[in-house]
Formats: C-alpha cells, sequence, structure tokens
C-alpha cells in the first residue's frame, strides 16, 4: 500500500471535511472491501452460534443421536475457526489500512504547515501540531468505521432474518426496533459532533499555549513574567478541560442511551419468543435461537450504534484539517533557478519600516547593513526569507539576476539561506543540528568558523553530543553558534544572518567575524548586524535609516567620517 502523501496541486488539494473522507474512503477501498468480507464473515459466524444451539436442541438432542450430536460438535468447531480466521485478519486488514492513512495525512498536513509559501490558516504552531496528530488518527478511523458499520448490518439482517423465518412478527421486531435505535442515537450523534469539533478547537488552542509558553519561557523568567503566562496557559486549559467535560457527558448519555435501547430490544425479542412458545407457535429449539439471537444482537447493535459517534468525530477532524490543507498560497511560486553568479539586488522596496530601499550586492561580496531601526533589519529578513509574498511588498527583489516570484523556492533555497537570530535547536545531537541532511558538507569547517569548537571538545562524544529540545543543555551563547555553525555548513551560495553574534563575549565575537569572512570568501555573504567585529569585517557597510540607505562604505572610514554612525556601532 503506498503510503506517499497526495500532490500539493490545487486539484489535489482537499478543501472540505467531506472531500476528504472521500478521499481516504476512494484510496482504501479495496482494503475496506477484504476488510468488510471478513469482518462480515465474523458476524456471521457469531450470529451463526446461537442457530446452531437452536438447530441442536430442535434435531440432534431430539434424535438423541450421537452421530448428529458428532456433527453438530464439528459445525461448532468450524464456526468457531472462521469466526477466529475472520476477525484475525479482517481487523488485520483494517488496523494497518487505518494506520497507514493516518500517516499519509498527518505527513501530508505536516507538509502543508512547514510550507513557506502557504496562507496562514489563522491557526498557531500548536494547533497544527494538534491537526497533524489527533485529527489525522481520528479522521482516518473512517477506514475501520465503514467496514464495521456493515458487518454489524449483516449481523443484524442475519439475525431478523432468522428470527423472520421462526416468526414473521420477532423478524420485524427486530427491523422495527433497529431503525427505532438508530434514528435516536442519530439525532444524539450530532450533538456529540459539535461538542467534539469545539472540544478539538478548545484543546488546540491550549497546545498552542502551551508551545509558546516554552519557546518564551526564558526571557520570560528575566522579565518575572513566567507566573502571568502560566495562569493564562492555565485558563486556556481549564476552558479545553469544561469543554471536554461536556462532551464526556454527552457521550455518557449517548452510550446509555444506547445500552437502554438495545437492552429493551434484546428484551422484547426475548419476551415475545417465549410468548410464541407458550402459544406453541414455535418450537422449543426456535425459543433457544431466539433466546440466543436476541443476547446476541446486543453486541452488533452495540458497535452499529456507536458508528454515527465515530462518523461525526472523523468529520469534525476532517473540517479542522481542511483548514490547513484548503489554505491557498500566499503566492504562486515560479519554476526559474537563480544564475550562479548573480548576487542580490533590492530596488525599491517599500514594506513595513522600508522606504523605498534600494542597494545591491555584487556576487562574491561580503556586505554588512546596520539598521539604525531594528524592525527595518527584522522586515528586511523576512522579506529575504520569502516570509512575506513578493505581491505584499512594492519593489522587487532579484537572486541571481531573476526576481523572486519567478523563481522554485527549492532553487531558491538552495541559492540563497537565510539565518534568523532566532535560529531554532531540535533534539538529537550537535552534529544532526549542524547537518540535519546528513550531507557531511564542511560540517568541520562551519564547526571551527563558529567557534563551537570548545563546545564539541567538552564532550567525550563530540559532534553526536546529545541536544534537548530546543538546546535547553546549552548556553545561549552556544545555542547561538550553533545554530551559525548550521547556516555556515550549508555552504549556499548567498548566505544571510540576522544577529549572528549578539550572545558572544567581545573576544570571540572578532574571532567568528575574521572566520565567517575567511570561510565565505568568495561567495556573497550579507550580515545584518550592528556587531563592529562583523562591520569591521566586511567588504561594505550600508547604514538603514528611517528605512532607505543613508551612508555606504567601509566600516573604518564611516567610523571617522560619521558620529552618529560612531553613537549607533560604539561598544
Amino acid at each position: 500500500m503506498d503510503a506517499s502523501p497526495m500532490t500539493a496541486d490545487d486539484a489535489e488539494r482537499p478543501r472540505t471535511g467531506s472531500r476528504i473522507l472521500r478521499i481516504a474512503l476512494r484510496r482504501n477501498a479495496g482494503a475496506m472491501a477484504r476488510g468488510t468480507v471478513l469482518m462480515g464473515m465474523y458476524q456471521a459466524g457469531e450470529t451463526a452460534f446461537p442457530i446452531a444451539l437452536g438447530l441442536i436442541v430442535e434435531h440432534a438432542l431430539a434424535d438423541r443421536s450421537l452421530g448428529a450430536l458428532g456433527v453438530s460438535i464439528a459445525a461448532l468447531a468450524v464456526i468457531t475457526a472462521v469466526v477466529s480466521f475472520s476477525w484475525r485478519f479482517g481487523m488485520r486488514i483494517l488496523q494497518k489500512a487505518n494506520t497507514t492513512e493516518a500517516h499519509r495525512w498527518r505527513v501530508l498536513v505536516a507538509a502543508r504547515g512547514l510550507r513557506p509559501v502557504d496562507a496562514d490558516a489563522g491557526l498557531k504552531s500548536g494547533e497544527v501540531l494538534t491537526i497533524a496528530t489527533e485529527d489525522a488518527d481520528q479522521t482516518a478511523d473512517i477506514v475501520e468505521v465503514v467496514p464495521l458499520l456493515v458487518s454489524s448490518l449483516v449481523a443484524v439482517l442475519i439475525a431478523a432474518v432468522t428470527l423472520g423465518l421462526a416468526s414473521v412478527r420477532l423478524g420485524l421486531l427486530v427491523i422495527v426496533g433497529t431503525v427505532a435505535i438508530l434514528t435516536i442515537l442519530s439525532v444524539l450523534s450530532r450533538r456529540i459532533g459539535t461538542g467534539t469539533r469545539e472540544q478539538q478547537a478548545r484543546v488546540a488552542r491550549a497546545g498552542a499555549k502551551v508551545a509558546d509558553l516554552i519557546i518564551g519561557l526564558r526571557p520570560l523568567r528575566g522579565i518575572g513574567g513566567n507566573h502571568a503566562a502560566f495562569g493564562s496557559y492555565r485558563e486556556v486549559s481549564g476552558e479545553a478541560k469544561r469543554q471536554a467535560v461536556r462532551v464526556a457527558g454527552a457521550n455518557g448519555a449517548y452510550a446509555g442511551a444506547a445500552l437502554a435501547l438495545n437492552a429493551a430490544l434484546a428484551t422484547a425479542v426475548t419476551l415475545t419468543a417465549g410468548l410464541l412458545a407458550f402459544q406453541d407457535r414455535i418450537s422449543i429449539g426456535q425459543l433457544v435461537m431466539a433466546v440466543g439471537l436476541a443476547q446476541f444482537i446486543m453486541e452488533p447493535l452495540k458497535q452499529f450504534s456507536e458508528m454515527p459517534k465515530y462518523v461525526m468525530t472523523a468529520r469534525a477532524s476532517a473540517d479542522r484539517m481542511a483548514l490547513v490543507l484548503a489554505a491557498p498560497p500566499v503566492f504562486e511560486p515560479g519554476s526559474q533557478r537563480p544564475a550562479e553568479d548573480g548576487g542580490l539586488t533590492v530596488e525599491g522596496v517599500r514594506y513595513g519600516s522600508l522606504r523605498k530601499l534600494d542597494f545591491r550586492v555584487s556576487a562574491g561580496e561580503f556586505v554588512a547593513i546596520t539598521a539604525y531601526g531594528p524592525r527595518a533589519a527584522a522586515d528586511l529578513a523576512s522579506i529575504l526569507a520569502v516570509r512575506v509574498p513578493p505581491g505584499a511588498y512594492d519593489g522587487t527583489v532579484r537572486v541571481g539576476g531573476r526576481e523572486i516570484a519567478d523563481l522554485s523556492i527549492t532553487a531558491l533555497r538552495e541559492y540563497m539561506l537565510v539565518n534568523p537570530y532566532d535560529g531554532e535547536i531540535f533534539a538529537g545531537t550537535l552534529r544532526s543540528n549542524i547537518d540535519p541532511a546528513g550531507t557531511g558538507r564542511a560540517v568541520d569547517a562551519a564547526v571551527a568558523a563558529a567557534m563551537l569548537t570548545d563546545v564539541v571538545a567538552l564532550h567525550p562524544e563530540g559532534l553526536d553530543h546529545g541536544v534537548r529540545d530546543r538546546g535547553a543543555n546549552l548556553s545561549g551563547g552556544q545555542r547561538q553558534r550553533l545554530s551559525l555553525a548550521r547556516a555556515l555548513a550549508a555552504d549556499t551560495g548567498v548566505l544571510v544572518l540576522h544577529d549572528p553574534t549578539t550572545a558572544v563575549d567581545a573576544v570571540t565575537e572578532q574571532l567568528i567575524a575574521r572566520n565567517v569572512a575567511e570561510l565565505r570568501r568568495g561567495r556573497t555573504t550579507i550580515v545584518l548586524t550592528s556587531s563592529p567585529a562583523l562591520l569591521d569585517a566586511a567588504d561594505r557597510v550600508l547604514v538603514l535609516d528611517d528605512g532607505v540607505v543613508t551612508l555606504e562604505g567601509t566600516h573604518r572610514a564611516l567610523l571617522g567620517a560619521d558620529a552618529e554612525y560612531r553613537r549607533a556601532v560604539a561598544r
């Protein structure tokens, strides 16, 4: 079974929850058909037990023949084998299809959430995480629910037909009772579906809140805001808990109603069969069969009556997945590749704090950009990283001689890397953080240039030393140097670094500046920084003031010529 996700083309982009469920059902039609046949055999075998017992009482025991009794025992053994075989392999097929389908949706939602050109669906990363895990799993349950629903229906129909052959009244009682039960429960299931959607939304918001809390925990502690943040999370989590209690109450009412209705139907069948036997309208064997079927029918009816609840839950989860999957791209990337020696050109860009920004960085040049307002540096970094679509700002940005809007995102990422000042550190090892793809390119040189060699030398495992989630076992300076080493190891044609040394001491900063200039010689490098060491290492310095370039020259020339520049970068 192919576990690859769907393509990202608009024609394949599921836009509604019902469309997602239809895709899941169509894609697993073969497995569901096989599973339905086997689970139908299981339910038929289960139904055959009370029927066989009735026939044994009716014929074998009446004749008092050992041969007939032996045949009856052999028949029961065959029924047992069919029940065991069909359940084992039927559930194996359905659960494999279920878990594979859940994997497909998890991968697709995660891929969509990670794509930089997709629209913001109004969901935080914690909510997307919940959708990519719990909602994907619950949506895939539809693959298992439908065959179980059909097989339960098979059991009810066999019981109804068998009882109808003994007495039309008994058969009609089962059919009418089943329809009545499902009608009542379908009303309750809609209430559960509404409550479940709200519960899933509240749980996802709580997940997003705690994710934000963990990300900002260190600075929150620094300003004494961690207790207030925790209180805010506790409130959101409390809302999720209260909604979960309401849903649990509705589920309890649903389960209680289903059990009571099923028991009422079984009791009605048993009493009716007893009355018919008392009136000599059915035989003792048929009475035994009817009583046995009345007891057995409670299980498929219970399963049958639970299906609407699972369908509503799957639909609610599918609707939430559609929020991510149906989000249209903020722009359609092109298919061109940048020229290898084209450099970077920014012409007339207006966005945020940027006011008709113009500059050019030639291929192989090392340029430092210092902004008197930090917002300008952040806005420029966002544009270069394509976190802001080309249509959202005025002006043109050319990478490798071609406009960003005309470039393939994959080609752009291969050619230009924008490393943010708050580069994320992942759980794993130093090596896996520096070289996530495992290509081994320039790792040692990057470690040396980022002055990370002391961290590697501290541990016997070296680069294989374990790193906790978000670099919790590293200092701020170590995390920043690890992020810088990762950017340098990528060895891209254009590298943009945003404040790469704010957490290191002055001596280390001097060494890093010199190392970066040496390692990146001959390749285009742009550093957004106010660090004197990096400014001094650059071939050229551009000064942004009020969103435009107001000064240009070497660091030392600017120090001697402009007092405002001296005040801005002096430490």
